[in-house]
């Protein structure tokens, strides 16, 4: 329960910093009479910081927030799932073919057919599916090792098409690399609006199956023993974590990290009970994801830096001490 408070308090204050922070200070007094003016419609003029909270700050960190809890539930699943504490979304494909997506708008004017988001859900969750239904005709028993090594193979070979679509046409390239380091500049209540539903429909069904998901990590054949159905399981739950990844990365392009860090960090204070696991880690990817936004938009004078790097910068050392020191 402490533990708990711990997080709610600390989410909060990461909240209220991602709405106060900024170009323009906005003190925690001025927060709360906004949010009073836009409920009641009563109390002083505050029209300058009510727009920029409620027409830039804060839809912009909900986004921040939703983002970071889809890819964290997502990188839970995925690791229990497939019983690697490496495992994500990404490694099955998803980040490059969201990237193909991505590149085929971009490169070859296709915004007639497919708008940058839908190109990229829908490329993100083919390449999975493709990687899950190429490991399930070379398996039978659709082994994790068979599932995680087609779909480095095939994220390998579709990350080469991406690279060569790129040679092709450099006069494209920045916005496209742009896009791969990930950002939520210009992202509004249109995408918070689109995203949360999504969001939240893929972990509450995720969290129907936090049963079988607590009876895989003891491994396949006790799991099968008891009477679950591994192959069936294995595919509602990756196409849904694909789901959830894919849907994320479709508003904000590719985040690396919170997938590996948010799930770790919830296994070592709460344990691996999926009851517990799955809510925590949207909460604490969340949090995650809104402080490297607010880090992202504010640590340069002029501009703002890719969310995509500073998640990489913060996470991969903070991920290689979690991870190693369970071994020191």
């Amino acid at each position: 329960m402490k533990k708990l408070a711990i997080i709610v308090l600390a989410l909060l204050a990461v909240f209220m910093l991602a709405i106060g922070l900024g170009s323009v200070y906005i003190p925690p007094l001025e927060i709360v009479r906004a949010v009073w003016y836009r409920f009641f419609g009563a109390g002083e003029d505050i029209s300058g910081a009510y727009i920029i909270m409620w027409e830039l700050r804060l839809p912009r960190a909900l986004l921040a927030f939703i983002v970071g809890a889809a890819l964290s539930v997502s990188g839970a699943v995925m690791q229990s799932v497939l019983r690697n504490p490496l495992a994500s979304s990404f490694t099955l494909g998803v980040s490059s073919g969201a990237s193909l997506g991505a590149a085929l708008v971009i490169f070859a004017g296709m915004s007639a057919l497919f708008s940058l988001p839908t190109a990229g859900f829908l490329f993100g969750m083919g390449a999975i599916v493709l990687a899950i239904a190429l490991a399930s005709k070379m398996d039978g028993r659709l082994e994790n090792n068979t599932i995680i090594l087609v779909g480095m193979v095939l994220s390998l070979f579709v990350n080469a098409i991406t690279t060569m679509l790129m040679a092709m046409r450099r006069e494209y390239m920045e916005r496209l690399v742009f896009w791969q380091m990930g950002s939520f500049s210009m992202r509004g209540w249109e995408a918070v609006a689109i995203l949360a539903p999504v969001a939240i429909i893929g972990i509450i069904f995720i969290l129907f199956y936090h049963r079988e998901l607590d009876i895989m990590t003891f491994g396949e054949n006790e799991a099968q023993l008891i009477g679950v159905n591994m192959r069936r399981v294995k595919w509602v739950l990756l196409v849904a974590s694909a789901a959830l990844t894919g849907s994320a990365i479709a508003f904000v392009g590719i985040i690396g990290f919170v997938d590996l860090v948010a799930p770790h960090v919830v296994r070592r204070a709460f344990g691996a009970r999926h009851r517990l696991l799955i809510p925590m880690s949207a909460a604490v990817g969340g949090g995650f994801m809104m402080l490297c936004d607010l880090v992202a938009r504010t640590v340069l004078p002029v501009g703002e830096l890719p969310v995509g790097v500073v998640s990489a910068l913060v996470g991969a050392p903070f991920f290689a001490y979690v991870y190693f020191a369970k071994r020191g």
